[in-house]
C-alpha cells in the first residue's frame, strides 16, 4: 500500500482488514447501500466493467477486493472526487485492476473503455432536483441529487457502454421503482433479478437491488428479500465484514 496525503478536509477510515478510505469531511459517507451493490454483484474473474458515479471509489474497491471483476474504470465527474478516488485506488494497492476516470457519465463512449463492457454497475443519485433538502456542499448534492444525471441517463450510459448480453447492476430506492424500470427498458436493459432489502422485519422495504441485462428477453426472477437487522433498529453497523459478510454474498446472489 501507499502512503498518501490527507488533506485538512479529508480523514481516512479503516473500513475492514485490506480497505482504508480517505474521504471528504462533510461528504456524503459511504453506507450499507455501497456495501450491497458490491454482494449483489456476480463474480466475472475476467469481465471488464465500469462503475458510473464512483465517489470515493469504495464500490469498485468492494468488488477488486473479492476479485470480482477483471479491470474496472471508476468514472466521476467531480474533480474533486474523482482525486480522492484516485488516491483510494493506490492507497489499497488496487491500481492494476481500477483505472479513475474524471468524466460526465452521459458523454463517456466505449472507445475511450478500450471498447464495449461486460459489466457496469452504479450507487446513482436517488433523489430528483427540487426534492429533500439542498445541501450546502456541492459533493453532497451530486451524489443525492440528480444534478448531474438522472436514473434514464445512468441507463442509457450502461446500455452505450455495455456489450449485447452484458449486465447492469444498480441500486435504487423502492418509491422510484417506475422510473427505474421504466428507463431500463426504454435502452433494452431488460431487469432480470430484483431484492428488496429491509431495515428491520417491521419496516417496508428501503432499497431494491436489480440485474439487468442489454437485450434479454423478459423474465423477472425476484429473490426471497434481506432483512438486514432482525433484532430491530437499535444498533446498527455502517458495513457488515467476516462471517457476516459472507452470508450478505450468499444471500443477495
Amino acid at each position: 500500500m501507499y502512503s498518501l496525503p490527507v488533506y485538512d478536509d479529508e480523514r481516512i477510515e479503516k473500513v475492514n482488514d485490506r480497505i482504508r478510505l480517505i474521504q471528504k469531511v462533510g461528504g456524503l459517507a459511504y453506507g450499507t447501500d455501497a456495501y450491497m451493490l458490491a454482494a449483489f454483484v456476480r463474480p466475472q474473474p475476467r469481465a471488464r466493467a465500469a462503475e458510473l458515479g464512483s465517489g470515493t471509489g469504495i464500490v469498485s474497491l468492494f468488488c477488486a477486493e473479492r476479485e470480482k471483476l477483471g479491470h474496472i474504470w471508476a468514472i466521476e465527474i467531480h474533480p474533486g472526487l474523482a482525486g480522492v478516488g484516485r488516491r483510494n485506488i493506490l492507497l489499497n494497492g488496487f491500481e492494476d485492476r481500477i483505472t479513475q476516470l474524471c468524466a460526465d457519465i452521459r458523454d463517456i463512449k466505449p472507445g475511450v473503455l478500450g471498447g464495449s463492457l461486460d459489466v457496469v454497475f452504479s450507487n446513482p443519485p436517488y433523489m430528483p432536483t427540487g426534492q429533500g433538502k439542498r445541501c450546502a456542499r456541492d459533493i453532497k448534492n451530486i451524489a443525492r441529487h440528480e444534478v448531474s444525471g438522472r436514473i434514464a441517463d445512468f441507463c442509457e450510459a450502461a446500455a452505450r457502454l455495455l456489450r449485447q448480453g452484458g449486465i447492469f447492476y444498480v441500486v435504487w430506492r423502492p418509491d422510484r421503482l417506475v422510473d427505474l424500470i421504466t428507463s431500463l427498458r426504454q435502452n433494452r436493459l431488460e431487469p432480470k433479478r430484483m431484492t428488496f432489502i429491509y431495515p428491520d422485519v417491521t419496516s417496508p422495504p428501503s432499497v431494491v437491488l436489480t440485474e439487468a441485462r442489454l437485450g434479454a428477453a423478459p423474465s423477472l426472477r425476484l429473490t426471497p428479500p434481506l432483512v438486514l437487522y432482525r433484532d430491530g433498529p437499535a444498533v446498527r453497523p455502517r458495513v457488515m465484514t467476516g462471517r457476516a459478510a459472507e452470508v450478505y454474498d450468499t444471500c443477495l446472489l
